[in-house]
Formats: C-alpha cells, sequence, structure tokens
C-alpha cells in the first residue's frame, strides 16, 4: 500500500530544501508508488527553461512520485499544453512519469481513499507582476471548472476522505486573519464545505503551518502524511 505526504507551496527552486533528503528522511524509504502532494504554487513548469528542467529532474530523481495542485503562481498557458490524461479517476496532466498536475474539479481514489483536488487562487501581488510574464488569469477557475467539480463531487456521492486546494474556504480563511479577501473561489469553496462530508482538508497558500480547526490544515514547509490522519 502506498504512503501519501502533504506539504504546501514550493514555488519551484524557493522551497525545494524542505523535499531534500535531510529535511524529508522518509523520502530514503519510498518507491513510486508513495505519493508527495504540493498544494499549489508548484512553480516549476515556468517557461521551459534550465530551471524548470532541473527541478524536473531533480523531483523525478526522488524515489516518491510528486503530485501537485496549481496555485496562484503558475504559467498557465505552458501548464495547459500538456495532454490531459486520466489517473486514478481524475483528469490529470503528466509533466515527466513521476510528476502530475492533478487538475481543477477532480476526484481522485488512492489506496480506496477518496481524494478531491481544485487548484487556484487569487493573486494578492499581481500588481508588481506583469500578464502574461508572471502573472496569468487563468489562475481563477472558468464557469466551466466549477461545474466540473459539483459534477465529481456528486459522483463521489458528496463524499470524500481528503480535500486538497490551494487556498481556503471563506470561514477557514478569515480564521487565519481577518484582512483576507474573499473571493468567487474561496466562495465557491465555502458552499463546498459546508456541503461536503470530509475527513481532513489540506491548503497550501497561505505560507504558515496550522491546524485551523480539527480537520482543516494550512502548510508550508510543514511536510504531514495523509494516512496518520484517518
Amino acid at each position: 500500500m502506498s504512503r501519501v505526504f502533504v506539504t504546501g507551496d514550493l514555488h519551484s527552486q524557493i522551497d525545494m530544501h524542505k523535499l531534500s533528503m535531510e529535511a524529508f528522511p522518509e523520502q530514503r524509504e519510498l518507491t513510486k508508488n508513495d505519493y508527495v502532494i504540493i498544494c499549489g504554487d508548484f512553480g516549476c513548469v515556468w517557461d521551459g527553461g534550465k530551471t524548470d528542467k532541473y527541478m524536473q529532474k531533480w523531483l523525478s530523481d526522488k524515489s516518491f512520485t510528486t503530485l501537485f495542485l496549481d496555485g496562484n503562481h503558475e504559467a498557465f498557458p505552458l501548464l495547459n499544453s500538456y495532454p490531459v490524461e486520466e489517473w486514478n479517476g481524475g483528469k490529470v496532466h503528466f509533466i515527466t512519469p513521476s510528476i502530475i498536475h492533478l487538475m481543477r474539479g477532480q476526484v481522485f481514489t488512492i489506496n480506496g481513499v477518496k481524494c478531491f483536488t481544485m487548484g487556484g487562487a487569487t493573486s494578492h501581488d499581481k500588481q508588481f507582476r506583469k500578464e502574461g510574464v508572471s502573472w496569468w488569469p487563468e489562475e481563477m477557475p472558468t464557469d466551466a471548472e466549477y461545474d466540473e467539480a459539483f459534477e465529481s463531487l456528486g459522483h463521489a456521492g458528496w463524499k470524500v476522505n481528503f480535500v486538497f486546494t490551494h487556498c481556503a474556504p471563506d470561514s477557514i480563511q478569515s480564521q487565519l486573519a481577518d484582512w483576507y479577501e474573499h473571493d468567487k473561489l474561496t466562495n465557491f469553496l465555502e458552499i463546498v464545505r459546508q456541503d461536503l462530508v470530509y475527513d481532513y482538508w489540506f491548503f497550501g497558500h497561505y505560507h504558515t503551518n496550522k491546524m485551523i480547526t480539527g480537520k482543516d490544515i494550512v502548510l508550508y514547509e510543514q511536510i504531514v502524511e495523509a494516512g496518520e490522519w484517518i
């Protein structure tokens, strides 16, 4: 049976240290049938240049398989240029055989455990970024992606074990800090949270590590094993 670990944003080389052998000793025992999930802002599919190639090789050489959600700091035209394929019941992009983008609004089954994924978030620093170079409007889901998410959850009977997102639902975000602005995606996630039966919800984006409620957890540097939570 595979093991599943979860952490927050990677930001390409900026936070790669948390997946190093020294910081993450468990990887010595893992195989490609084990998974590390990055909760958005992956950043290793950016411009197809040397840094992308280095990071993709660095991750591919790890003992585990990397799964990631998209965050708000992604180069979406390049990411979405990869063919859409099916993996464990949901839609994905294979960046390499062991680096897999879990697309928005999907329900995956891993070892019999159901996982709902919804990437995306609003960039609060986009006034300092350039559209088409360091920021893309595709950071926010489309209406079709919201519809697909509702459809996927309907097929799952509105019951999953884990939720993996980049940002948080309105009520959870407000508990992090009252100055965070709500938007269409955080509103959507709040609707999902009110209706969905789930064991644990993991998300990144806010650059901190904290258990907000008994089952809503924000991650950044910390790596946790998801299997220990059920």
